[in-house]
C-alpha cells in the first residue's frame, strides 16, 4: 500500500507503481467507463488517472470530484487528490459499499452533499461499475426519477453483475419499487421504512457469479 504524501519524485513514482500494479490502474489507462448520468450536470467513471481527469475537466468543465471509494491508502487515491488540487476541483469523499445493503446514513449524507455540490460533477469508484452505479441511481431518485431508471445505472455494460454479491444494489432499488414507489417519496422511505438487515437477509447471490466477480476479476 502507498502511504504518505507525494512530496518528492521518488514518492510520486511509488504512487504510480502502486496505482498501476496494485490498484489495477493499468487496465484503466484505456478503459474509462465514462458515462453521463444527468447530461451537463452529473457524470460517472472508473478511478481516473491524472491525465484523463485533466482532459475531462477541460472538456466538461467539472467543478467537483466525488470519490465513492472513500479515503484510501493507495497510489490511485494520492494521485487523484493531487490532480484535483492542481485542477482546482473540489474533492469529496463519499464512501459506499458494493457488496452490502446500502446504509441509510450514507444515503442521507450523500443526499445532503448532493444538494450543495457545485456542478458539473464527476463521480468515481474503482471500476465505475457498482458503487458508481449505486450513486448514479440515487441521483436519479433524488431528481424524481423511477426505480427502473435508477437500475439502468447498474448494468452489465458498466461491468455490473447483478447475480453476484453486488446484486444487492439492484435489490435495494427493487425493494423501494415494491414497497413505496408511487406512494411515498424515496427519501421518506429511506428515513422511516428501509430495513437494511431485512434486505441483507433476503438477498441471495449466485456463487459462480460472485466467484468470477470477487476472485477472478478481483473487483473491489
Amino acid at each position: 500500500m502507498f502511504e504518505g504524501e507525494m512530496t518528492s519524485p521518488a514518492a510520486r513514482r511509488r504512487a504510480w507503481r502502486d496505482s498501476l500494479f496494485v490498484d489495477h490502474a493499468i487496465f484503466r489507462l484505456a478503459w474509462t467507463n465514462f458515462a453521463p448520468v444527468l447530461p451537463g450536470r452529473v457524470y460517472r467513471c472508473n478511478h481516473p488517472t491524472p491525465a484523463r481527469l485533466a482532459r475531462l475537466v477541460e472538456t466538461y468543465g467539472f467543478r467537483t470530484l466525488v470519490n465513492l471509494r472513500g479515503h484510501r491508502r493507495c497510489g490511485s487515491d494520492a494521485l487523484s487528490r493531487d490532480a484535483a488540487r492542481r485542477l482546482d476541483l473540489t474533492h469529496i469523499d463519499m464512501a459506499f459499499e458494493s457488496r452490502g445493503a446500502p446504509h441509510r446514513d450514507r444515503i442521507l449524507r450523500f443526499h445532503g452533499l448532493y444538494r450543495t455540490l457545485e456542478t458539473p460533477m464527476l463521480m468515481h469508484c474503482k471500476s465505475g461499475a457498482d458503487r458508481a452505479g449505486l450513486a448514479s441511481g440515487l441521483v436519479i431518485l433524488f431528481e424524481g426519477g423511477s426505480a427502473t431508471d435508477a437500475m439502468r445505472q447498474l448494468h452489465w455494460r458498466f461491468g455490473h453483475f447483478n447475480r453476484s454479491r453486488t446484486g444487492i444494489l439492484d435489490a435495494f432499488f427493487l425493494r423501494y419499487q415494491a414497497e413505496a414507489e408511487g406512494r411515498r417519496p424515496f427519501l421518506d422511505w429511506v428515513e422511516t421504512d428501509y430495513d437494511e438487515a431485512a434486505l441483507k437477509r433476503d438477498f441471495t447471490a449466485g456463487k459462480l457469479a460472485s466467484f468470477l466477480n470477487d476472485a477472478v476479476l478481483r473487483r473491489e
